[in-house]
């Protein structure tokens, strides 16, 4: 929970992040990969009969012009911009010709959003022993915004596609596994950071290979 001075009217801002794995976080200083979906709560206190202005300021890296800012009591945003995030609630309460103002300036939300990072393994063994048995994505990719993969057989003939780099490809096609061999894979990505993954390479099914002699890398 934000601190911030208290008084007769005030605010006493927090956020829920939800990740890219589907997990959530209260954390007020995240650091995480994109796209990280944000919800934001004023939490006003002692504030009936007041009326209440709320501007939540999103500053990126140093930037001393906020690039976003919402006007809602409860706002929500998707970052999906690499980058240091600052996140300020200013809050002005007016009654009477009584004005209140608060903020949380000193002690900002922070979201830390990680450089992208997209590879792919060169081979895979879709035999059922439960390791390696999908082809997709290294576990160390970050920041993936945009995301569109391709397998095709030898002749051209597109066999899979997928939109997630969580997703994968099990070796099938048409509902019967393909034969050991090479494929090819085509994976057209865009990071948070505004890099553009256009990845092309060979793609080895392995089913006689156990988990010692798979080659991942």
């Amino acid at each position: 929970m934000g601190t911030m001075m208290l008084h007769a009217q005030s605010v006493s801002p927090t956020v829920s992040y939800t990740l890219p794995d589907g997990t959530t976080s209260e954390e007020e200083n995240l650091t995480a990969s994109a796209p990280v979906v944000a919800n934001y709560s004023a939490n006003p206190s002692d504030a009936d009969g007041y009326s209440a202005h709320y501007e939540w300021r999103f500053y990126l890296n140093n930037d001393t012009v906020p690039k976003i800012i919402r006007y809602e009591e409860n706002t929500n945003y998707t970052f999906s911009e690499a980058g240091t995030w600052r996140i300020i609630l200013y809050a002005t309460f007016t009654k009477d010709g009584d004005v209140i103002t608060d903020n949380n300036a000193d002690n900002p939300f922070t979201v830390s959003i990680s450089e992208s990072v997209l590879e792919f393994p060169n081979a895979f063994s879709p035999n059922g022993d439960g390791i390696n048995d999908v082809y997709k994505a290294k576990s160390t990719y970050r920041s993936i915004v945009e995301f569109h993969a391709y397998i095709f057989n030898r002749w051209g003939q597109k066999l899979y596609e997928w939109d997630n780099p969580a997703g994968g490809w099990d070796g099938t096609a048409h509902g019967k596994q393909v034969p050991d061999g090479v494929y090819f894979l085509l994976c057209k990505a865009k990071g948070a950071d505004g890099r553009v993954f256009n990845i092309r390479k060979d793609v080895n099914i392995l089913r006689g290979y156990t988990e010692r002699t798979t080659t991942t890398e």
